[in-house]
């Protein structure tokens, strides 16, 4: 396949950073291992795809806003395309306004990448209306996150339990992190060990659980490793990176029926609600462990399919071979639609100038002869 040129709007940062920042060195990674070309600004005029990753110019590392892609296509490189990939929204943190922003920005795309089904679907109901989108699902890097020299639960000892956060909104989950912090310093300080990596919400003091600084990369596989099973209680996540690395690295998951984690998690653990059912689904994970040990060694989410998924989809929107029958059809009668109502506008025209002639033809049959009458009376 020909060589492509990719501008990403959202600049890479080295450090632990989230799951978006990760995204993006993975992307690129890959792709420039393909041949293609990875930039992070609109100077040059022959870029085959823009990929807008965040459209708030306010956020960080944010390089350029909607508004330069707008003024790239229309006035430097018409034939370049715009994909827009969403994986933000109000659920997740309790915000306002976020999806009709994230809607408006996405007037400029040509086609639209959504991180889960869950999020599509809250993006319809918020007004969404692209006819060209697709779910992409995430993955994380196997050559870190993988499960060799994974520990194994012999039951003989302490459940070791993990989950790890860059962002500390309240939403990523700290009401079960506080209640399972709680009953291990009342009730299981014998039977398990809770840790907790990353930034922790500024409002939270753990008693019973051990917290590490932030960190990426191997060093984090490998503290994810020294444990048996993932935790992840995050609420409306869209789709998130940190589960997805506990997996890939051999660990069955305990996580939240929220968001669109249970797309990534189903199969490979155990799904609770909340607090009143959290034990019980770790008695059930527990009961169960060995199996879902086994079945979690065949993770199918990771960078390479997710980039691979990406770098397809660039060539179809490159080449438009996406268009399916439907849409063709669509617009054979959009443009039969169209015709149609420029035949009815011009038979109106004529029927109105007919009638429009009758009148002045009566208007001369009627009143000139009056006037010639009136003028012979003088």
């Amino acid at each position: 396949m020909n060589k492509l040129k990719i501008s990403m709007n959202v600049e890479y940062k080295n450090g632990p950073w989230g799951g978006g920042n990760l995204f993006i060195a993975n992307l690129k990674d890959f792709l420039v291992s393909k041949g293609h070309e990875v930039i992070f600004d609109l100077f040059d005029s022959d870029i085959d795809i823009i990929l807008i990753i965040d459209p708030r110019m306010l956020s960080e590392s944010v390089v350029y806003s909607v508004k330069d892609i707008k003024f790239y296509v229309k006035n430097v490189n018409k034939n370049c395309k715009v994909i827009h990939r969403i994986n933000e929204c109000d659920e997740r943190k309790n915000t306002n306004g976020i999806n009709e922003y994230y809607i408006n920005a996405n007037k400029v795309a040509d086609f639209t990448v959504f991180v889960s089904q869950w999020l599509k679907d809250i993006f319809i109901q918020s007004g969404f209306s692209q006819d060209f989108s697709s779910v992409i699902m995430s993955g994380a890097n196997k050559k870190v996150f993988n499960n060799k020299d994974r520990l194994i639960w012999t039951k003989s000892e302490p459940l070791k339990i993990v989950t790890h956060h860059w962002g500390n909104n309240f939403n990523k989950g700290f009401d079960i992190y506080s209640f399972l912090d709680r009953s291990i310093h009342e009730r299981y300080k014998d039977e398990i060990i809770f840790t907790y990596i990353g930034n922790l919400n500024e409002n939270l003091k753990f008693k019973s659980t051990r917290v590490l600084e932030p960190t990426y990369g191997k060093n984090l596989a490998s503290l994810i490793k020294d444990n048996h099973i993932y935790l992840t209680a995050s609420i409306n996540e869209p789709s998130g990176n940190h589960h997805i690395e506990g997996a890939q690295c051999g660990l069955p998951i305990l996580y939240r029926d929220s968001g669109g984690v249970p797309e990534f998690a189903k199969g490979y653990g155990v799904e609770f609600q909340g607090i009143e059912d959290f034990f019980k689904s770790l008695e059930r994970l527990k009961n169960n462990y060995l199996e879902l040990f086994r079945r979690v060694e065949d993770y199918p989410f990771n960078s390479e399919k997710m980039c691979k998924d990406y770098l397809d989809l660039f060539h179809k929107v490159k080449t438009s071979s996406f268009d399916s029958e439907a849409t063709v059809i669509k617009t054979s009668l959009k443009d039969q639609t169209e015709k149609l109502f420029y035949l009815l506008n011009k038979l109106l025209s004529i029927i109105k100038l007919y009638k429009l002639k009758n009148r002045v033809k009566k208007y001369f049959l009627i009143k000139i002869p009056i006037l010639k009458k009136e003028r012979n009376v003088v």
